[in-house]
């Protein structure tokens, strides 16, 4: 099953949600804002993105540049920055299977999906 972590006020967010559409493939559809990743979930994003969690983080939104910007934070510091604060979480993420990707540019979902 192909998942996809969706911001609908994302133009790039919905650009995937095209790619998805157009390649035919059954997925599902997480309104990551509404409903956000619990830790363990986040984590696991994470390990499938191959990254640390600082560079799952939206450094241009407001939240953090007023509340993290220059903080040197461990990794599960910045995980519960994002449980704390969804919007931070960089957008969109595909995930299939065992693999998952930030799919800017929307491109980037060949990568998992072939």
């Amino acid at each position: 099953m192909i998942t996809i972590y969706h911001n609908n006020r994302c133009t790039k967010s919905r650009n995937a949600l095209v790619e998805l559409e157009k390649r035919g493939k059954d997925f599902e559809v997480v309104y990551y804002l509404e409903t956000p990743p619990d830790k363990a979930e986040l984590k696991e994003i994470i390990a499938k993105l191959g990254i640390k969690p600082l560079e799952l983080i939206r450094k241009g939104e407001k939240i953090f540049t007023e509340n993290y910007k220059g903080k040197n934070l461990n990794d599960e510091e910045w995980i519960d920055a994002m449980i704390a604060h969804p919007i931070l979480i960089e957008r969109p993420i595909v995930i299939a299977e065992n693999k998952a990707v930030i799919a800017r540019p929307t491109e980037k979902i060949q990568e998992i999906l072939g």
